[in-house]
């Protein structure tokens, strides 16, 4: 049982690093190389992969609370200190962020606000991938001294 939620842990972050990072690169590719349309449309993208992330998010932390319990292992302690970061992060500032700039490309209202918040969350997605990047190699170091012993 606990190698399925293992399992179930390490797909769940991977695949939302993978969104994340997905989100990311379409937002600045579409804006270096794209036009109005383009960004318009990798914005509501990203608005309905949030029906993916979100959810892979939950299963993540949910897998990630079950699988660290009581531990007080120092990966897991810090992998515990980041988790509040990343979930506020993601619920005031990415899924907000997310709305607005759908809202405003669909609009075709690329104005100062719109690229303020867009700044805003890339700098926010950034600091989450970095943050759950760490998370992934603490769980990798620690999958790997078990595995060791």
């Amino acid at each position: 049982m606990k190698s399925a939620v293992v399992r179930m842990h390490g797909i769940a972050g991977g695949l939302a690093m993978v969104a994340i990072a997905t989100f990311w690169g379409a937002t600045v590719v579409s804006e270096v190389l794209g036009n109005e349309a383009a960004i318009a449309s990798v914005k509501q993208g990203i608005l309905w992969g949030m029906a993916v992330l979100i959810p892979l998010l939950i299963a993540t932390g949910a897998s990630g609370v079950r699988l660290g319990g009581k531990w007080k292992s120092p990966a897991i302690v810090a992998k515990k200190r980041r988790m509040p970061f990343i979930a506020l992060n993601g619920v005031l500032v990415l899924v907000p962020s997310a709305v607005f700039l759908a809202m405003r490309a669909g609009e075709g209202n690329f104005d100062a606000a719109f690229y303020g918040v867009q700044a805003l969350e890339l700098a926010a997605g950034a600091a989450n991938l970095v943050l759950l990047g760490l998370n992934m190699r603490d769980g990798l170091r620690l999958r790997a001294r078990r595995k060791a012993v």
